[in-house]
């Protein structure tokens, strides 16, 4: 059997953000910096690992030219000056950005409902052609390994599934807080349901979060009518009635995941990355101390 083939990835950063205002009504939510790129480049570069030949940026009328700009504009101007100066090197993280596969911005679909099913019901277009895509949200960031290369191998060890999810194991005190996954069958790994932020018994320790690869059916699900809790378009709710007619899978983390959705986790994030990646590390280990 020939091993279907996922090309193309959506990102979306499509929300108001209103957690981070001011600073998000001028820059969208995903350019914040974790060290000296912004989230939405780790989530890109996750596909890029993956081998994703097409990226769809999902944004604001506000965020989009910001988007363009970062991954189109090779700011001439800024490497000759390097150039004059023998400081090259300073210019190779831009270029790396301008050597991405295709990129393409456009803005979420007013008409439709708030919610995280929007921006993807958005893209709709441009993903027509494929059998099966990924859908990432630009909130989550994943250390040490690839989700997006996960999810892919993992289509190719079921072709027949519906939909995959990424999911990571939590501790019970934060479970409450998140979407969490109960399964139909543990041995195989596949969804019954998504319970969003239990109270109390959770069907288990499994977090649900922005890591999806999905097929054609879920735009079947994702449609303005569909709306569910807060009047919102919910993704997880067209994931849950896919698994109702067939499998979807869940896939368990290699990495860490880390949502940046609040100032405060996104805060831990910035400083995980730190901690384990900058050379200044040990003084930022001091001034915590």
């Amino acid at each position: 059997m020939q091993e279907k083939k996922v090309r193309k990835a959506v990102i979306t950063d499509a929300g108001f953000a209103s957690r981070y205002l001011p600073i998000t009504k001028t820059i969208p939510k995903a350019m914040l910096p974790i060290g000296n790129r912004p989230i939405m480049q780790f989530v890109v570069e996750e596909c890029v690992e993956a081998g994703i030949e097409e990226i769809v940026i999902v944004a604001t009328p506000e965020g989009k030219p910001i988007y363009e700009d970062y991954f189109n504009n090779s700011v001439n101007r800024i490497r000759k000056q390097l150039a004059s100066q023998g400081k090259e090197d300073r210019y190779q993280p831009v270029q790396h950005i301008l050597d991405f596969p295709k990129i393409i911005v456009i803005e979420q679909d007013p008409s439709l409902p708030y919610g995280n099913g929007s921006p993807i019901v958005s893209a709709q277009n441009f993903l027509s052609d494929e059998e099966a895509f990924l859908a990432l949200y630009s909130d989550d960031v994943v250390f040490g390994s690839s989700d997006a290369k996960t999810l892919i191998n993992s289509y190719a060890q079921h072709p027949e599934a519906k939909a995959i999810i990424m999911a990571q194991e939590m501790d019970e005190s934060v479970l409450d807080k998140y979407g969490i996954i109960s399964l139909k069958d543990k041995k195989c790994c596949t969804l019954s349901h998504i319970v969003e932020k239990p109270k109390k018994d959770a069907p288990s320790n499994l977090t649900s979060y922005g890591r999806y690869l999905l097929t054609q059916e879920v735009f079947s699900y994702l449609d303005p009518k569909n709306i569910g809790l807060d009047g919102e378009l919910w993704t997880v709710d067209a994931i849950t009635k896919m698994a109702v007619g067939g499998n979807v899978y869940v896939e368990r983390t290699k990495g860490q995941w880390m949502t940046t959705g609040d100032p405060a986790n996104y805060f831990l994030a910035h400083l995980r990355f730190v901690l384990d990646n900058e050379s200044y590390a040990d003084e930022v280990r001091g001034i915590i101390k």
